[in-house]
């Protein structure tokens, strides 16, 4: 009789652990950092882009010192803050990343309304290449978002829903991770000015 508790016991620890969903978590949160290194990649890219952009610009709009020089401030403060896995688990840290990214993004928004002025710069082949990367890799950023986005949301349910959720608070401990979220007054369209 003993020995049949005992297996029967055994039995039940090792189905109580298949189905305790650690390993789910475990690989959830294993995606979650893939999605950043997808993001970190984007957005490499895009600041190894910029200073061949800014100086082919330099070349023809000398006199638009202050937009060129917006754009290298920009990029050197998206470039302090490191995208990293623990970004995710940081709020302040998070939203220091996305404040910089966003300020990035205007600066080079704003250079490529300076951009319009210059119809020679922009017939020149390697503005034209550069200008076709730069969106590419814009395109990269925000596919790598909502892939980190989904991820996110994947792990977030797996360490609250039940019984993950018991396994996460007893072994693992994880918390909820940050998702990205729109610029402040994103939900604005952009006011258009012919002159």
């Amino acid at each position: 009789m003993l020995k049949k508790s005992l297996h029967l016991f055994a039995l039940l620890v090792i189905f109580s652990l298949t189905s305790c969903g650690y390993n789910t978590i475990l690989g959830n949160d294993e995606a979650v950092n893939a999605a950043v290194g997808d993001m970190q990649a984007a957005y490499q890219r895009r600041m190894d882009l910029i200073p061949n952009l800014v100086s082919t610009v330099k070349g023809y709009a000398s006199h638009e010192k202050d937009t060129l020089q917006a754009v290298v401030d920009a990029r050197s403060r998206a470039g302090s803050v490191q995208v990293t896995p623990e970004l995710a688990n940081d709020p302040e840290a998070f939203a220091n990343f996305q404040k910089a990214q966003s300020q990035m993004t205007s600066a080079l928004s704003r250079l490529m309304v300076i951009v319009e002025q210059y119809p020679d710069l922009k017939a020149n082949e390697n503005f034209r290449d550069l200008q076709n990367q730069l969106e590419g890799t814009e395109n990269r950023i925000n596919v790598a978002r909502t892939r980190y986005n989904e991820a996110v949301r994947v792990f977030n349910l797996s360490i609250r829903r039940f019984p993950n959720s018991i396994t996460n608070s007893i072994f693992l401990k994880l918390t909820t991770k940050q998702s990205f979220t729109a610029s402040e007054g994103a939900q604005k369209a952009p006011e258009v000015k012919f002159e």
